[in-house]
């Protein structure tokens, strides 16, 4: 009786110990310093918030210790529209956001270089010029209201069509999304009619017929269903028809807050090599959509060198108009070019 009541004393003992400890575990893993809010436009499951911005999210909150936590806000569900994003960064709405810089056409308008047609290589060696050149010269300008985590861009955008598109021709009175100023003045130019809209609202256009036609890259036309909405898809071979620029940006309030270790955390997630990791990965995600679309049936149209030439030809027109604008604005267009050209160069080489 007295050793049955002695292990049932050490057993409340245990269990109050251990009760203990879990409390205090609870309480340490609840006890963040810093709570940021994490605001983006597409749903949770696409590849960039599960394959990018998680994968940051999860290591900023890992090598804090638990100090900093980030409440991830997919889908707009803050409010807002996809081009409000960057002034909701900016006016403290959310701590954190990622957008396209064109969501807000001319407002970022050297990032715009990386987007001229037939400009990018890769993801990876664009993104890591895309950063360079906003170190020499949009940080202090152009950026100059948030604090910037990382910039990147998309792998190869190519048409995703109801009817097949070959040639330039095939494209008259084609209505067509398109993600920026650069790229609806590019299809403009070649005949289509853009249609300007936040990629989240491609697919019910399409399904309404209010565009015939998108222009993305493939990773997102997974999460979009895109491949089930269109039949043809047409590549341009080795070559980009164009990039999107994106911004991942900071509250400069929130920011300056934050102690100097913390701020330590997320500069060493940050920045070029976060940069070059998005834009690789997000090319990275391109092969399973198109997978998805060839295990469908679909139409995989790769345009020959003769055709792309075709194409290079009719579009050098938006490259000319990009420049002189730049250049009648006071930013150099000529120069800004040949700069993005030679890191592009640069990274592609290594």
């Amino acid at each position: 009786m007295i050793n049955t009541r002695r292990n049932l004393l050490k057993l409340a003992g245990a269990a109050a110990v251990s009760a203990l400890s879990f409390g205090a575990a609870t309480t340490s893993a609840l006890a963040a310093d810093v709570t940021l809010r994490m605001h983006q436009f597409l749903p949770a499951q696409a590849n960039v918030p599960k394959n990018i911005l998680d994968v940051w999210a999860d290591k900023i909150e890992a090598e804090s210790d638990g100090r900093i936590e980030i409440q991830r806000f997919p889908a707009m569900q803050l409010g807002g529209t996809p081009p409000q994003l960057i002034d909701q960064v900016i006016d403290g709405v959310a701590d954190i956001v990622w957008t396209v810089s064109g969501y807000t056409p001319g407002r970022f308008s050297r990032a715009e270089v990386f987007e001229l047609p037939f400009t990018m290589t890769n993801a990876e060696a664009v993104s890591r010029a895309y950063w360079e050149l906003a170190e020499e010269t949009m940080m202090d300008d152009d950026f100059k209201q948030f604090k910037v985590l990382a910039l990147w861009v998309h792998g190869p955008g190519l048409i995703h069509s109801k009817k097949p598109i070959e040639s330039v021709s095939d494209l008259n009175g084609v209505k067509l999304r398109a993600p920026t100023r650069v790229t609806n003045g590019m299809f403009s130019s070649l005949g289509a009619t853009p249609v300007g809209m936040p990629v989240p609202a491609v697919p019910e256009a399409l399904s309404k017929g209010v565009i015939d036609a998108t222009v993305i890259p493939w990773e997102v036309t997974g999460a979009l269903k895109v491949n089930e909405l269109v039949d043809n898809h047409t590549s341009f071979g080795d070559d980009a028809l164009y990039t999107t620029t994106f911004i991942f940006a900071m509250n400069k309030d929130r920011w300056d807050a934050l102690p100097e270790d913390l701020k330590a955390v997320i500069d060493a997630n940050s920045g070029v090599e976060f940069s070059a990791f998005a834009g690789k990965q997000m090319q990275a995600d391109d092969e399973p959509s198109m997978k998805q679309a060839m295990e469908r049936g679909n139409n995989i149209i790769t345009l020959s060198p003769d055709q792309v030439a075709e194409w290079k030809a009719a579009a050098q027109s938006t490259t000319d108009t990009w420049i002189k604008e730049m250049d009648d604005a006071g930013k150099d267009g000529s120069g800004l070019r040949a700069r993005a050209l030679e890191l592009i160069e640069k990274h592609s080489a290594n």
